[in-house]
């Protein structure tokens, strides 16, 4: 999992980029699922998307935001770290 804790401004750890398509994909096979979801950009938007699956976590970046799976728990964050 990627370590974080409150007022951290660094992130290391293990995390999984995948293709959109392949990110809808995984969300549809997950159970009790929590998505942070980041809505960013200056002169185009873009969203990113993280969520752990069977204790791995995945990401992905989006030009158009993705349909969620219904019962999906989503958190609005105002960014994501990623590991360097």
């Amino acid at each position: 999992m990627v370590p974080m804790a409150i007022g951290a401004n660094r992130v290391t750890g293990l995390l999984v980029k995948l293709e959109p398509e392949e990110f809808s994909k995984l969300l549809d096979r997950a159970k009790d699922l929590l998505v942070v979801m980041v809505e960013s950009g200056v002169f185009s938007t873009h969203y990113d998307y993280l969520t752990s699956y069977k204790g791995l976590p995945f990401y992905t970046r989006s030009k158009d935001p993705l349909k969620l799976p219904a019962g999906a728990e989503v958190v609005n964050a105002s960014s994501i770290l990623l590991p360097d």
